[in-house]
């Protein structure tokens, strides 16, 4: 993708983003506001409605209190009145159910009901109401009520004592649409009721799901206090209401839930227009984005093309490439900045040159005569011995001639071998490729070390092979390959002169093999895993500091590579990952 195809994205969606963000943040706000409105208004319906409940709850024992000391409700008592006696007192006091019954609940007179005379009272009461009536005569409760069509009807009623304890007379008056419309009505809302076992009393004569309120109800009922919900009637969302829910209890039970809703259809109508708002204004902001990343990009991009033409330059090493200055904007320092960034280049680079020649060779000058320092003494302290010595006895002569010369020999040995180490590194051949089993290169590597693992007098170290199942085929140098593994050995087993666990692991993975050597020694700090890898570098008392730089140098010979992960006091471990095949590596 060209830089001007990125800049007409970024700054179509730069507009878009910003608009799209405004407008989420303006639609959550509304929403936010919204609900909160509806949710002052519901509390304030739900208030009025349970203050208008509880007057009409008032009303009611009132009118029974009257009806109860009316003279009709007193002839009744006495047996001095028709059966249907009870209708004139209901009347009067404008109930819709009145009974009027023994004290045994046997049935004097019934207003809505008048062949009931003689039969028990049915009404859902709890026996602890019929009970309170003559002793502490208690408020209205929602009660059930048979009708003479064998439906039931829902009623706010209350009971009271009459003709001096020989009668109780319950009456109310029924709970419906029109009831609950008369508690409290405000547009956009309405107000359910519902009732036990499962009835729902709509104030706007609706047949609302019940099913859809159950979730709501249950959770009033559970807790005993308000509970708030929204109810999605339909899959539309415009028939969605927000309800918040009150539970009427009595005695400790719940004789019903009080709802009052709010629908979420206007609340839904503003967020579509705020976001068809968003879009129309994104569609002109993506609009005006693009004919200004154009005329940008237009300005921008040539010069931007020679710096990344004297870029692409400098980077394969041409660091004569100048980009030529067309403007005194900030592409044109821009340019000017590269051109002196190319000289200054140049320059540290032939410092840089001069200065790492000179470091090596003192490098290599310090770590040469460091290494040749320590058997050069036991040389001149022999020699010195020998002189002494002419001045003995011929057999005390060669006595000491002999272990003289098997010192010098052996200090000479040494001398060869760190010669021949300094020769190895600085003659690293180049690998000869073949197909070679990395598996049985490991099992010959532990094998030749094995009687290392457990030499007499020193801590066991326990070997743990974790190779690959079958054989493990790569195109490698099989002797390098040897020496490397068993330089990771060797080193391995230097690290733990206490003892401990050897793991090495093979694997495949996407055309590479991986195998990793680790050990449970004392581990590194993080500067000597930065330096491991340099030549001459090493953290033993003993050694040339070149094993590992061995390995580097034939694992990178292979296109591969090797990392160390350590910390002190967990071992240390070196994985290194080899392509299958030469021409697979990057």
């Amino acid at each position: 993708m060209t830089f001007r195809t990125k800049l007409l994205l970024l700054s179509s969606f730069t507009v878009a983003g910003a608009v799209a963000l405004v407008t989420g943040a303006v639609s959550v706000a509304a929403r936010q506001a919204f609900e909160r409105a509806d949710g002052r208004r519901r509390a304030d319906m739900l208030t009025q409605l349970r203050r208008e409940l509880d007057a009409r709850g008032a009303e009611i024992v009132k009118r029974v209190e009257l009806a109860a000391a009316s003279a009709e409700v007193e002839r009744i008592a006495a047996g001095n009145a028709d059966y249907d006696g009870a209708q004139q007192a209901a009347t009067e006091e404008e109930l819709g159910f009145l009974d009027v019954v023994q004290p045994d609940l046997t049935i004097f007179s019934s207003a809505h009901w008048p062949a009931r005379f003689g039969y028990k009272n049915d009404w859902a009461i709890a026996p602890e109401e019929w009970q309170s009536a003559g002793a502490q005569p208690g408020s209205a409760f929602l009660a059930r009520i048979p009708l003479s069509d064998g439906t039931t009807a829902e009623a706010l009623v209350a009971i009271r004592a009459a003709a001096g304890k020989k009668a109780l007379v319950i009456g109310g008056r029924p709970v419906n649409p029109e009831f609950l419309k008369s508690l409290g009505d405000a547009p956009g809302m309405r107000a359910l009721l519902w009732l036990p076992p499962g009835e729902v009393v709509d104030a706007q004569g609706g047949n609302p799901d019940i099913a859809k309120l159950a979730g709501l109800v249950s959770e009033a009922r559970k807790t005993k206090t308000q509970a708030t919900g929204t109810v999605h009637w339909t899959a539309a969302r415009k028939s969605s209401e927000a309800f918040l829910a009150f539970p009427l209890e009595r005695r400790g039970q719940i004789a019903g839930v009080l709802l009052a809703g709010t629908s979420l259809g206007e609340q839904l109508a503003l967020e579509n227009e705020i976001l068809w708002i968003g879009v129309a204004v994104a569609a002109s902001g993506i609009l005006i984005g693009v004919l200004l990343g154009w005329w940008t990009t237009e300005r921008v991009t040539r010069p931007v093309i020679r710096l990344a033409t004297g870029v692409r330059a400098v980077a394969g090493g041409d660091l004569s490439a100048r980009v030529e200055v067309l403007s005194n904007d900030e592409i044109g320092e821009l340019a000017g900045a590269f051109n002196r960034m190319t000289e200054q280049l140049a320059e540290q680079r032939e410092r840089a040159i001069q200065a790492e020649r000179v470091a090596a060779w003192r490098e290599l000058a310090r770590r040469l005569a460091h290494e040749l320092k320590n058997p050069l003494f036991p040389l001149q302290i022999t020699i010195e011995n020998l002189r002494k010595a002419r001045r003995l006895s011929s057999s005390e002569f060669e006595e000491v001639f002999q272990e003289s010369t098997g010192t010098l020999l052996a200090e000479v040995g040494n001398l060869k071998t760190i010669i021949g180490r300094f020769s190895d590194f600085a003659r690293m051949p180049p690998p000869r490729f073949e197909t070679v089993d990395l598996n049985g290169v490991i099992q010959n590597v532990m094998a030749l070390y094995q009687a290392q693992l457990s030499v007499d007098g020193r801590p066991k170290i326990e070997p743990d092979l974790q190779l690959t199942d079958g054989e493990l085929r790569i195109q490698a140098d099989g002797d390098q390959l040897r020496r490397a593994i068993g330089n990771l050995v060797l080193n391995a087993i230097d690290a733990m002169p206490a003892g401990g666990l050897l793991r090495i692991s093979s694997s495949r993975q996407n055309g590479y093999v991986h195998f990793s050597v680790a050990d449970t020694g004392q581990g590194l700090t993080e500067e000597e895993c930065a330096r491991l890898f340099t030549p001459y570098y090493t953290t033993k008392q003993h050694g040339t500091g070149l094993g590992l730089a061995i390995v580097q140098s034939v694992v990178s010979d292979h296109g591969g590579k090797i990392s160390v992960v350590s910390a002190p006091g967990s071992g240390a471990t070196f994985v290194v990952e080899l392509p299958v095949s030469p021409g697979e590596s990057a």
